[in-house]
């Protein structure tokens, strides 16, 4: 975000970001107007500076400097790093590049389109004829598109996700069609329960016109008859409430085990995908998804589903009745209904876009509070406590702002809908005393159409009511299935391979992998004897995590393949595969937990002995056995109170108990102190003895042990062999060897307090 950088002094009360949204005639004079505004966050040497990239129909426009638009010219979006790139250029070559952080992505992406759209309305204008075959460049990968297509099919991103439908909602009949008996038996007692309660007004019927309209004429009561009706009274609410009571307990069984099997399939599947959709999500957004939005689901399903039922059969049965009393008076009863039913359609389309915007905004507020939480050391390390509570307050108020939005189109419709319906009431008032003067109809005739009517019209009040439910549950069930209906990119075989007698051997085969438009690795070849320590070293970014990403299977090559003892990876089962390989990372993750359980959390099921005995091999019993409770300590999330050398060795403790054939460290020791790397690299020596290792290191020196060393830069290997060999190449290893020696050498001799390069 912008507003996490600082930007450079500006005037008194100004704000890029801000002057990007003023008036375009404002800020480019005269009647070219900007069609475009892009805010760059950093300049020429990558600076984080704030100024604002202006497009008009005319030029580009940057802080004073202006770069008119003329036939041929060509703007290209792209990233490396990072870092976002625009460049201009024509036929003669580029003009100018702008650079920002990926958080601008998207705004540059419009304006790359833009751009594309007012150069061919130039040429319109210029009179020349675009033919329907003619081809436009993609802003992410400059691929050529057809011209009547928006989207690379290479690069593109997701396509923007239609406004939810309530028709989404029917989509959980799969989660609800293992209790389809359960849902026909709980539809079958709402049937009968809303048939007990319309019967207590049509009793109202001889309860009137014979029993009281004849005693006020000076007739007897008939007891007998005053007993059978009130007892029929008395029967049909005691039906109803039993029935009712039923139903709902019932259903409310159903709805919680459907939004249990919602919750739980989503989170599996969740699991599957790879990891490149995480790098896509924020991690409050789905927590926010599978916890809030499956809640509201159950509740749908547990309460107002069943009400929108009620309603329907209430309002259908109560409709049959008033036509066969009187079809006339009936007619009257649906004036209101027309408009109703306009007012409905027209609310839902705007809460149906608002709630998926509030879903986007609650996105917000959970993501800053997923993001602070975990960090609350680094928050509380650099006294950013106000900053986070104000980034809090902001996406808050932006919560409420959008809240109070829906709020007051709902608080409008709501009291519409009464008023029509007490409208409605008034218009059969009037009508029926008309009917009973005229003898058309008894006073208990007009009587039970009251009850009927007010049943009636409640149930109807209710059903509108409902709209605003049903839009926040199809809300949250369309992001549901936005994370059911995403497919893993590391696909599952459809007849997978079984591993047997895993050696180890690793063969890449002509290997390429890109980042959506970016290549970063590049027809890589190599062969990895089972047993063998291999060392991969490179400068940051030359892709070599990305290659132990690729061995792991966390994503799939994009070209060539990768083989485990000559077997394609992509024909193992992922689970089969992964068993076999052991990771140690750089920031190794605890659970909350205990001890013990962090370490067999590859393998559950292992014995206390199992544990303890990879706790020795990575020296980490020691340590263990201090604290309070041993290996029952609980360890707080993400590690907390053990120190970074601690969580290290307890991760190397947690790969041996798996005892797996192919070993990755990556960076293991590259964040701990030099006392602490030793011991680690203790534990390391125990760990790679026998398996295939895979070792990324940030100080070479510790790779000297390893078999053959691979370098790598951008992509490709550049060198291969062992130290000693590749030193006296006094190639690429050798350049990064002695730059790395010559700055421990100086680091050494600051401490000393000696100047580099004195001869004392």
């Amino acid at each position: 975000m912008l507003s996490h950088f600082p930007a450079e002094p500006s005037a008194p009360g100004a704000d890029p970001a801000q002057d990007a949204l003023r008036p375009a005639s404002t800020r480019l004079g005269g009647d070219d107007s900007a069609v475009a505004a892009l805010a760059l966050d950093l300049n020429s040497d990558l600076h984080f500076r704030t100024h604002t990239l202006l497009l008009s129909r005319q030029k580009f426009t940057l802080e004073g400097q202006e770069w008119p638009l003329k036939t041929g010219m060509a703007l290209r979006l792209s990233d490396h790093a990072g870092v976002g790139m625009l460049e201009l250029s024509d036929t003669h070559g580029r003009i100018v590049v702008w650079r920002f952080t990926m958080g601008q992505q998207s705004q540059a992406a419009r304006m790359v389109d833009q751009f594309q759209r007012v150069m061919a309305q130039r040429e319109q204008a210029a009179g020349q004829t675009l033919d329907d075959t003619a081809t436009r460049t993609c802003p992410q990968c400059g691929a050529e598109l057809p011209a009547d297509s928006d989207e690379c099919p290479d690069c593109a991103p997701e396509a923007p996700q239609a406004p939810p439908s309530t028709w989404v909602l029917l989509r959980l009949w799969r989660f609800a069609r293992p209790y389809r008996w359960t849902l026909l038996t709980g539809f079958l007692l709402t049937l009968a329960s809303t048939a007990a309660t319309l019967v207590p007004p049509y009793l109202t019927i001889p309860l009137m016109d014979r029993v009281l309209i004849p005693f006020q004429n000076g007739q007897a009561i008939d007891k007998g008859l005053v007993l059978a009706l009130l007892g029929g009274l008395f029967g049909s609410a005691l039906l109803a409430w039993g029935l009712g009571w039923t139903r709902t307990w019932l259903l409310a069984l159903v709805s919680e085990r459907i939004s249990s099997d919602l919750r739980t399939t989503t989170f599996d599947h969740l699991l599957a995908l790879s990891l490149d959709y995480f790098g896509s999500k924020r991690t409050g957004d789905l927590m926010a998804r599978i916890g809030s939005e499956t809640d509201r689901i159950s509740v749908f399903l547990s309460l107002h589903a069943l009400d929108f039922i009620t309603d329907v059969l209430m309002i259908s049965m109560t409709a049959v009745i008033l036509f066969s009393i009187n079809p006339w008076l009936a007619l009257a009863t649906l004036v209101p209904l027309p408009f109703i039913g306009w007012m409905i359609h027209l609310v839902r389309d705007r809460l149906r876009t608002g709630f998926e915007k509030i879903d986007r905004v609650w996105g917000e507020v959970t993501n800053v509070l997923a993001d602070t939480i975990p960090g609350i050391r680094v928050v509380k390390a650099f006294a950013q406590e106000t900053r986070e509570a104000r980034r809090f307050k902001r996406a808050n108020e932006h919560n409420l702002a959008v809240n109070d939005r829906i709020n007051k189109t709902w608080s409008l419709f709501t009291p519409t809908v009464t008023l029509l319906t007490e409208i409605g009431l008034l218009v059969v008032w009037a009508f029926g005393i008309w009917l009973v003067s005229q003898s058309e109809i008894t006073v208990g005739v007009l009587t039970a159409f009251i009850a009927y009517i007010g049943r009636f019209y409640g149930r109807l009040d209710s059903m509108s009511r409902i709209v605003s439910v049903t839009q926040k549950a199809a809300s949250g069930a369309k992001r549901i299935f936005d994370i059911l209906d995403h497919v893993s990119n590391v696909p599952e075989p459809t007849a997978p391979v079984p591993l047997k007698n895993v050696q180890g051997g690793l063969q890449m085969e002509a290997v390429g992998f890109r980042y959506g438009s970016r290549s970063v690795i590049r027809k890589l070849s190599l062969d990895i004897r089972p047993g063998e320590m291999i060392g991969l070293i490179g400068h940051s970014g030359s892709g070599k995590s990305t290659l132990v990403n690729l061995l792991c299977r966390f994503y799939d090559v994009s070209e060539g393949a990768i083989r485990i003892d000559g077997i394609d990876i992509r024909r193992v089962g992922v689970a089969d595969f992964r068993r076999h390989i052991g990771l140690v990372l750089q920031e190794p993750f605890l659970f909350f937990g205990t001890i013990a359980e962090n370490i067999a959390y590859g393998k559950p099921d292992a014995s206390r002995a199992d544990i303890v005995a990879a706790a020795r091999a990575a020296h980490a019993h020691e340590f263990i056995l201090r604290l309070p409770q041993g290996y029952d300590s609980l360890v707080g999330e993400r590690g907390q109170g053990l120190s970074g050398g601690e969580r290290q060795r307890i991760s190397i403790a947690r790969a041996l108990l798996i005892d797996p054939r192919i070993l990755i460290l990556d960076e293991a020791t590259s964040s701990v102190d030099t006392e602490t790397e030793k011991e680690i690299q203790k534990a390391l020596d125990n760990l790679v003895q026998g398996r295939t290792t895979i070792a990324i290191a940030h100080r070479l020196s510790t790779l000297r042990k390893a078999d053959r060393l691979v370098v790598m830069d951008r992509g490709e290997v550049v060198e291969i062999g062992p130290h000693d060999e590749l030193m006296a190449l006094r190639g690429a290893y050798w350049r990064l060897y002695e730059a790395q020696a010559r700055k421990e050498q100086e680091a050494a001799a600051l401490l000393d307090g000696d100047t580099p390069g004195d001869d004392a």
